[in-house]
């Protein structure tokens, strides 16, 4: 993706199982499954570190309650601004 990330996301790799279920839903492909072992024996899921979106799929479809935080992140003011019909509020003026 050519856009800057809206979002991030945090695995707890002590309680990810490694069943792939997020990877698998990720509408961006930002997470895959570690190719090293936790200490339980599993691959667990990984966030690549970019293209995330924040829509919190991963999260939804996870069977481990606590393992995924999915982060929004906000947007810049100055984009804000230029996204408004004259680049600034109307209550403003």
């Amino acid at each position: 993706m050519a856009e800057r990330a809206r979002g991030k996301v945090f695995i707890h790799e002590e309680e990810c199982k490694g069943c792939g279920l997020c990877v698998e839903s990720c509408p961006p492909h930002c997470l895959v499954l570690a190719a090293e072992l936790s200490a339980y024996g599993v691959h667990p899921a990984r966030y690549t570190g970019q293209d995330c979106t924040g829509c919190g799929i991963c999260f939804y479809c996870c069977p481990e309650p606590g393992a995924i935080t999915v982060y929004r992140l906000k947007k810049p003011a100055k984009a804000a601004a230029e996204a408004q019909p004259g680049g600034v509020h109307a209550g403003a003026v």
